[in-house]
Protein backbone atom coordinates (compact mmCIF):
# COMPACT_ATOMS: atom_id res chain seq x y z
CA UNK A 1 0.00 0.00 0.00
CA UNK A 2 1.83 3.44 -0.98
CA UNK A 3 3.07 5.48 1.76
CA UNK A 4 0.75 8.46 2.15
CA UNK A 5 2.71 10.40 4.89
CA UNK A 6 6.26 9.60 3.75
CA UNK A 7 9.97 11.12 4.87
CA UNK A 8 10.41 13.53 1.61
CA UNK A 9 14.42 14.88 1.16
CA UNK A 10 15.42 17.21 -1.36
CA UNK A 11 18.94 16.51 -2.41
CA UNK A 12 20.25 19.37 -2.97
CA UNK A 13 21.51 22.78 -1.03
CA UNK A 14 20.16 25.56 -3.47
CA UNK A 15 18.07 27.89 -1.60
CA UNK A 16 16.02 28.62 -4.77
CA UNK A 17 15.17 24.72 -4.91
CA UNK A 18 14.12 24.64 -1.48
CA UNK A 19 12.15 27.88 -1.91
CA UNK A 20 10.39 26.26 -4.86
CA UNK A 21 9.48 22.98 -2.36
CA UNK A 22 8.61 25.48 -0.12
CA UNK A 23 5.41 26.75 -2.16
CA UNK A 24 4.26 23.07 -1.90
CA UNK A 25 3.79 23.39 1.83
CA UNK A 26 4.54 20.01 2.64
CA UNK A 27 7.12 19.15 5.05
CA UNK A 28 10.65 18.00 3.79
CA UNK A 29 14.38 18.00 4.94
CA UNK A 30 17.54 18.84 2.88
CA UNK A 31 20.68 16.68 2.19
CA UNK A 32 23.99 17.83 0.54
CA UNK A 33 25.03 15.11 -2.60
CA UNK A 34 28.55 14.99 -3.04
CA UNK A 35 28.70 13.22 -6.72
CA UNK A 36 31.36 14.19 -9.81
CA UNK A 37 28.81 16.19 -11.66
CA UNK A 38 31.69 15.98 -14.53
CA UNK A 39 30.33 15.18 -18.06
CA UNK A 40 30.85 11.64 -19.57
CA UNK A 41 32.34 11.68 -22.68
CA UNK A 42 30.03 12.47 -25.82
CA UNK A 43 27.15 12.65 -23.59
CA UNK A 44 24.52 14.79 -24.29
CA UNK A 45 22.85 17.19 -22.26
CA UNK A 46 19.68 15.47 -21.55
CA UNK A 47 21.19 12.60 -20.67
CA UNK A 48 23.77 14.57 -18.39
CA UNK A 49 20.99 16.18 -16.52
CA UNK A 50 19.09 12.74 -15.96
CA UNK A 51 21.69 10.69 -14.60
CA UNK A 52 23.16 13.32 -12.46
CA UNK A 53 19.76 13.93 -11.26
CA UNK A 54 19.65 10.14 -10.11
CA UNK A 55 23.08 9.99 -8.62
CA UNK A 56 21.82 13.02 -6.65
CA UNK A 57 19.17 11.08 -5.39
CA UNK A 58 20.60 8.02 -5.07
CA UNK A 59 23.78 9.76 -3.14
CA UNK A 60 21.97 10.61 0.15
CA UNK A 61 19.99 7.56 0.01
CA UNK A 62 22.02 5.90 2.39
CA UNK A 63 21.16 8.48 5.21
CA UNK A 64 17.53 8.13 4.35
CA UNK A 65 16.34 4.17 3.83
CA UNK A 66 12.73 5.01 4.39
CA UNK A 67 12.54 8.33 2.21
CA UNK A 68 11.30 9.66 -1.26
CA UNK A 69 14.44 11.81 -2.13
CA UNK A 70 14.09 14.55 -5.00
CA UNK A 71 17.07 14.69 -7.41
CA UNK A 72 17.61 17.59 -9.89
CA UNK A 73 20.41 19.32 -11.89
CA UNK A 74 20.00 21.72 -14.97
CA UNK A 75 22.25 23.09 -17.88
CA UNK A 76 21.62 26.15 -20.30
CA UNK A 77 22.51 25.72 -23.64
CA UNK A 78 22.64 27.57 -26.67
CA UNK A 79 24.05 26.84 -30.29
CA UNK A 80 24.54 23.32 -29.08
CA UNK A 81 26.97 24.07 -26.67
CA UNK A 82 26.42 23.56 -23.07
CA UNK A 83 27.06 26.23 -20.51
CA UNK A 84 27.71 25.67 -16.60
CA UNK A 85 28.09 27.81 -13.52
CA UNK A 86 31.13 30.43 -14.36
CA UNK A 87 32.73 30.65 -11.32
CA UNK A 88 33.69 34.32 -11.71
CA UNK A 89 32.84 37.63 -13.63
CA UNK A 90 35.15 37.11 -16.38
CA UNK A 91 33.86 33.92 -17.60
CA UNK A 92 30.24 35.27 -16.74
CA UNK A 93 30.85 38.25 -19.17
CA UNK A 94 31.65 35.71 -22.04
CA UNK A 95 28.20 33.34 -21.41
CA UNK A 96 26.15 36.51 -21.43
CA UNK A 97 28.09 38.11 -24.56
CA UNK A 98 27.57 34.58 -26.13
CA UNK A 99 23.56 34.11 -25.50
CA UNK A 100 22.80 37.87 -25.89
CA UNK A 101 19.98 37.88 -28.37
CA UNK A 102 19.72 34.45 -28.44
CA UNK A 103 17.41 31.59 -27.45
CA UNK A 104 18.49 29.50 -24.45
CA UNK A 105 17.55 26.09 -23.43
CA UNK A 106 17.03 25.09 -20.10
CA UNK A 107 17.24 21.51 -19.65
CA UNK A 108 16.57 20.30 -16.20
CA UNK A 109 16.21 16.64 -14.79
CA UNK A 110 14.35 15.67 -12.47
CA UNK A 111 14.47 12.18 -9.97
CA UNK A 112 12.50 10.95 -7.30
CA UNK A 113 13.83 7.95 -6.00
CA UNK A 114 12.43 5.33 -3.03
CA UNK A 115 15.03 4.39 -1.22
CA UNK A 116 13.29 2.12 0.45
CA UNK A 117 11.97 -0.07 -2.87
CA UNK A 118 15.05 0.75 -5.41
CA UNK A 119 12.10 2.66 -7.49
CA UNK A 120 12.53 5.84 -8.90
CA UNK A 121 11.45 7.61 -11.70
CA UNK A 122 13.43 10.52 -14.21
CA UNK A 123 12.60 13.13 -16.78
CA UNK A 124 13.86 16.10 -18.30
CA UNK A 125 11.87 19.13 -18.77
CA UNK A 126 13.20 22.01 -21.05
CA UNK A 127 12.29 25.48 -20.68
CA UNK A 128 13.17 27.68 -23.22
CA UNK A 129 14.58 31.20 -22.96
CA UNK A 130 14.53 34.45 -25.36
CA UNK A 131 17.38 36.49 -24.36
CA UNK A 132 17.27 40.69 -25.29
CA UNK A 133 20.23 42.42 -27.41
CA UNK A 134 22.42 42.68 -24.29
CA UNK A 135 25.41 45.62 -24.26
CA UNK A 136 28.86 44.95 -22.40
CA UNK A 137 27.71 48.07 -19.85
CA UNK A 138 24.07 46.11 -18.67
CA UNK A 139 25.60 42.31 -18.89
CA UNK A 140 28.38 44.20 -15.98
CA UNK A 141 25.80 46.19 -14.17
CA UNK A 142 23.89 42.94 -13.74
CA UNK A 143 27.19 40.66 -13.19
CA UNK A 144 28.35 43.10 -10.23
CA UNK A 145 24.45 43.03 -9.10
CA UNK A 146 23.75 40.03 -8.91
CA UNK A 147 27.03 37.67 -9.11
CA UNK A 148 25.36 34.63 -10.26
CA UNK A 149 28.42 32.89 -10.44
CA UNK A 150 26.84 29.51 -9.23
CA UNK A 151 24.22 29.91 -11.12
CA UNK A 152 24.00 27.91 -14.69
CA UNK A 153 24.63 29.83 -18.10
CA UNK A 154 25.09 33.32 -15.11
CA UNK A 155 21.36 33.34 -15.22
CA UNK A 156 19.82 34.22 -11.96
CA UNK A 157 15.97 34.63 -12.89
CA UNK A 158 14.50 34.84 -9.68
CA UNK A 159 15.63 38.38 -9.45
CA UNK A 160 17.43 40.92 -11.37
CA UNK A 161 18.18 38.00 -14.44
CA UNK A 162 14.14 38.17 -15.33
CA UNK A 163 15.10 41.76 -17.18
CA UNK A 164 17.81 39.49 -19.81
CA UNK A 165 14.51 37.99 -21.20
CA UNK A 166 11.98 39.20 -23.65
CA UNK A 167 10.20 35.91 -23.84
CA UNK A 168 10.34 32.36 -21.92
CA UNK A 169 8.49 29.71 -23.19
CA UNK A 170 7.69 26.49 -21.42
CA UNK A 171 5.30 24.38 -19.62
CA UNK A 172 6.48 24.73 -16.00
CA UNK A 173 7.91 28.13 -15.09
CA UNK A 174 9.16 26.87 -12.24
CA UNK A 175 11.95 24.42 -14.34
CA UNK A 176 13.24 27.75 -15.29
CA UNK A 177 14.95 27.65 -11.73
CA UNK A 178 15.57 24.47 -11.20
CA UNK A 179 12.60 22.23 -9.93
CA UNK A 180 9.69 21.54 -12.06
CA UNK A 181 6.74 21.53 -9.53
CA UNK A 182 3.99 20.61 -12.29
CA UNK A 183 6.43 17.25 -13.35
CA UNK A 184 7.32 17.15 -9.69
CA UNK A 185 3.97 16.91 -8.35
CA UNK A 186 2.51 14.15 -11.20
CA UNK A 187 5.75 11.82 -9.72
CA UNK A 188 4.56 12.44 -6.28
CA UNK A 189 1.57 10.88 -7.06
CA UNK A 190 3.09 8.16 -8.98
CA UNK A 191 4.30 7.26 -5.46
CA UNK A 192 0.82 7.35 -3.68
CA UNK A 193 1.75 10.99 -2.59
CA UNK A 194 -0.85 13.77 -2.91
CA UNK A 195 0.11 16.88 -2.22
CA UNK A 196 -3.41 18.41 -2.39
CA UNK A 197 -4.24 15.57 0.09
CA UNK A 198 -0.85 16.02 2.28
CA UNK A 199 -1.29 16.45 6.28
CA UNK A 200 -0.17 20.04 7.02
CA UNK A 201 1.57 19.00 10.26
CA UNK A 202 3.18 15.51 11.44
Amino acid sequence: MPNQNPTLVLASTSPFRRELLNKLGIPFETAAPDIDESPLPGEEPESLVKRLSLEKAKAVAADYPQALIIGSDQVACVDNQVLGKPGAHQKAMQQLRLTSGKTVTFLTGLTLYDSASGNSRTLCEPFQAHLRELTDTQIDNYLQREQPYNCAGSFKSESLGIALFKRLEGEDPNALVGLPLIRLIEMLGQFGVDVLSFPTSQ
